[in-house]
């Protein structure tokens, strides 16, 4: 926990406070039978806007890292130290995120060892070792390789079992190699989202953030850091959609197309939150996303356990989260529009102890 705020880069925590709090309203609907297409994921290739959200901030989690780590390292902390801290809050994250799958019934035989906060603690820990032990040109051409593998792997290396490489959901080579190394339960029975092989694009989604934020640290005018950030995403974009046409975008198996669309999308909106806010100083309806955003991972936590409360336990047969839905379809609103309503209802709950949080200058770090 720490109670102090040192100087912060006010866009980067808009775009994760809007980031988490989109991932919440995603996550948390009234009626998942009721849900505007947008905010699904496609169920294999292609994207939605909800298919931005969980790599925008595995890039924000490199762009910070960046960031925190310079300085740590322009303060000559012993790197054995840093190694050890980066470690140790890695497996903090990834206890969490095991025991939000646990909750609340703590079944350990059906007990899913993937997960959101999983993936968060393998491509920070990644990240971080990669950024305190080399240089920027290092990180990039890991990245790249890791980006060129990973497509010749999936594109070209018969899928066991089927005699050629499959791209299906659970007939492909990242499904089988998870059948074999990911323990538990996966969240599709034959795949998960979250596992091994994937979580390997992934961590090249963290350096590219990394890659920007040595932009933020360079030492050219904010003008030139908007330009070079917007133009180095639209760049990725361009690369991305190119790739696509053979390397489809595809967020459960985390291709390589998806990760430079993603990423340079995320490039691109963090140069406009940066120019708006940090050049213009136009701040104006900002500050419930700063909010959001400095305690971001305490918030998902949070939305987990409230999720008992909300929409799990019985209140009269039905859970909380069933009853608001037909109290509001009961009025007249349209149940898409009831399930959003309920969803940013409950975005609000959470909203309130981040704004003690917040206001108590207490900034959850796990």
């Amino acid at each position: 926990m720490n109670k102090k705020l040192s100087e912060r880069l006010i866009s980067l925590d808009v775009f994760r406070g809007f980031t988490i709090g989109s991932m919440i309203i995603v996550n948390y609907p009234g009626n998942w039978g009721h849900v505007y297409s947008p905010l699904l994921h496609k169920p294999w290739h292609g994207i939605t806007p909800t298919d931005l959200i969980f790599p925008f901030f595995l890039f924000i989690v490199g762009v910070s890292i960046a960031l925190a780590y310079t300085k740590q390292l322009e303060k000559g902390l012993p790197l054995p130290g840093i190694y050890r801290k980066i470690l140790f809050r890695g497996l903090k994250i990834f206890a969490v995120g095991i025991f939000l799958n646990l909750w609340p019934y703590f079944n350990f035989a059906e007990l899913r060892v993937a997960g959101v906060l999983q993936r968060i603690a393998l491509v920070f820990v990644a990240c971080a070792f990669l950024f305190v032990g080399t240089k920027w040109k290092t990180q990039a051409i890991v990245g790249t390789a890791i980006l060129i593998v990973y497509w010749l792997a999936l594109m070209f290396i018969p899928t066991p079992g089927y005699g050629q490489p499959m791209l299906e959901p659970g007939a492909n080579l990242a499904a089988w190699v998870d059948s074999f190394l990911l323990p538990g339960r996966m969240w599709q029975v034959t795949w998960d989202p979250e596992g091994l092989l994937s979580t390997l694009p992934a961590i090249a989604t963290g350096i590219t953030g990394m890659l920007v934020g040595k932009i933020i640290l360079s030492p050219h005018s904010q003008e030139k850091k908007a330009i070079w950030m917007f133009l180095a995403g639209l760049v990725a974009c361009v690369i991305g959609y190119v790739w696509s046409l053979h390397f489809p975008l595809n967020k459960p198996i985390w291709t390589s197309s998806y990760v430079m669309v993603t990423s340079g999308m995320a490039s691109m909106a963090l140069a406009a939150c940066y120019y708006l806010i940090d050049m213009e100083k136009k701040t104006f309806g900002t500050k419930p996303w700063v909010i959001l955003g400095t305690n971001a991972i305490a918030v998902y936590v949070l939305a987990g356990l409230l999720s008992l409360i909300f929409y799990r336990l019985n209140y009269g047969g039905l859970p909380l989260s069933q009853h608001a839905f037909q109290m509001l379809t009961g009025i007249g609103i349209a149940p898409k529009l009831a399930s959003l309503l309920y969803a940013s209802f409950f975005l609000g709950i959470l909203f309130i102890p981040a704004t003690i949080l917040y206001r108590k200058k207490i900034f959850i770090k796990l």
